[in-house]
């Protein structure tokens, strides 16, 4: 970025931008009622973003780093660099990292319908370093098409390992599905609750015990909350079971986001009201839901991270906002544009989807590890 570049502006741009996109942590009505979304017409053809020049290091500098508490420098040095690797998105989302310290991130273009793979350049190589790994990732239509008048983002959302391949939130076929890392064969576990066809699977996190917990908004529908296409008239957080029965957790919730603490005795969930947490018994049932962090404190919750400390990395109005396991915030980090999620590489980065490209910041904390993963 130019000489221009200074943190307020960093944070004007991002503000201006973010209310542009449907998050979680929408303002509640007063009548109780979901929020109202301005009506879209049907989409009439697939979403393509223009193409973008590969880049090398050293990267462009689009971010930086702010700190409320002392505590932040623990996790993240401020005057750490937030760096630019990759463009050339519709909507980027669903972070995830394969590998050791020299593995890959592999994120999904929900409107574009696949999924990108980014690995870091060796040195001297005039490789690009992002791919398309998978197209479709989601929705696949009778004559092959990618896309449908009624789906705004037909592909994949969050991703995660388990089950030793690539689970995905498969919001165009409104389903959980998993990803044969060899093969990219993809085969469908569940798309429905009692019935009735999830709304669009969205993020996901995976127990120490197998399960996994995700959420289900409607971002996927065109419309969203108004779409005719749902079955659900609720928002729901969902527990998928290892033989692939689906417990409902919540139906009350405005939901997009979702983690696990370390020991996993704690569930979080971004919610209208801001950053909500259960307990977890050793059943993996839920309890004693509570505000774990308010609106009242920062606003516009998408995706979240639990670092390896049982930090909260959680998509916000100002950029990833960093809270500690008691709900203090710590810091910031900043970016030119609005970011949706976060992912921690082995590679001690914290790679972030920032609308249209992936950025990325040198950390202190690491993904945590869980059996299957």
């Amino acid at each position: 970025m130019g000489s221009g570049f200074s943190r307020r502006s960093v944070i004007a741009a991002g503000a201006a931008v973010l209310a542009s996109r449907v998050f979680g942590q929408v303002a509640p009505r007063a009548d109780g009622a979901p929020p109202v979304f301005p009506t879209r017409p049907p989409l009439t053809g697939p979403q393509v973003a223009p193409p973008e020049p590969p880049l090398f290091p050293p990267f462009p500098v689009v971010g930086s780093i702010e700190a409320f508490d002392p505590a932040l420098g623990e996790l993240i040095n401020v005057g750490t660099p937030v760096e630019k690797i990759l463009g050339g998105f519709v909507w980027v989302e669903g972070p995830v990292w394969i590998g050791g310290k020299d593995g890959y991130l592999l994120c999904s273009d929900t409107r574009a319908n696949k999924i990108v793979k980014w690995q870091a350049p060796t040195k001297g190589s005039a490789k690009a370093p992002g791919e398309t790994w998978l197209q479709p990732s989601g929705y696949e239509g009778p004559n092959h098409e990618t896309w449908a008048p009624n789906l705004a983002e037909p592909g994949t959302n969050g991703m995660i390992r388990a089950r030793g391949g690539l689970m995905v939130a498969d919001q165009g076929n409104r389903s959980i599905a998993i990803i044969d890392l060899k093969t990219r064969a993809k085969t469908q576990l569940v798309s429905r609750f009692e019935g009735k066809r999830f709304n669009s699977p969205n993020d996901m996190v995976l127990h120490s015990n197998g399960m996994i917990y995700f959420t289900d908004p409607p971002f996927g529908l065109n419309n969203v909350f108004t779409s005719p296409d749902r079955e659900m008239d609720y928002t729901g957080v969902f527990r998928l079971n290892p033989d692939n029965s689906v417990t409902l957790i919540d139906k009350t919730l405005r939901p997009n986001g979702i983690g696990l603490s370390p020991d996993c005795s704690k569930l979080y969930c971004t919610d209208s009201s801001g950053w909500v947490v259960f307990d977890v018994d050793a059943r993996g049932d839920v309890s004693n839901r509570r505000v774990f962090v308010s609106r009242d404190v920062v606003t516009g919750g998408d995706g979240l991270k639990i670092d390896n400390r049982g930090n909260m990395w959680a998509s916000s109005s100002v950029g990833i906002s960093i809270f500690s396991p008691d709900g203090r915030r710590l810091g910031a980090i900043h970016a030119d544009d609005r970011i949706s999620n976060c992912e921690f590489g082995a590679d001690g980065y914290v790679y972030m989807c920032s609308n249209k490209r992936l950025i990325r910041a040198k950390v202190k904390v690491s993904k945590i590890a869980r059996k299957g993963a």
